[in-house]
């Protein structure tokens, strides 16, 4: 899955109102960005770099896995597949959504 593919299954398991209540930023270094705007009803996501409450640091093709459920969240971040920044509570309610 591309960038493209994840931010469309992003923005499919988001919703209009994913009850996140936040702004959280997929960051796939040189592949781009997710961005996730959980503050607007509905909620949007896009690929724009913007300013984000909790920032995801992750590879494409982990994040194509944890969309896809091959890689569990708990596991990815004690194995190191990802690196959360800013408000940990955001991440954890994203469990819910992805």
């Amino acid at each position: 899955m591309d960038l493209a593919a994840c931010t469309e299954a992003i923005r499919a398991k988001v919703g209009d109102d994913s009850g996140l209540n936040a702004t959280l930023k997929f960051d796939c270094g040189s592949d781009g960005v997710v961005f996730v705007d959980a503050l607007s009803t509905p909620n949007t996501v896009s690929n724009e770099n913007l300013e984000a409450v909790c920032t995801v640091a992750i590879s494409v093709e982990n994040l194509s896995a944890l969309l896809s459920g091959e890689l569990n969240p708990v596991n990815g971040f004690m194995m190191g597949k990802f690196k959360v920044s800013g408000d940990m509570s955001v991440a954890m309610r994203l469990q819910k959504v992805v």
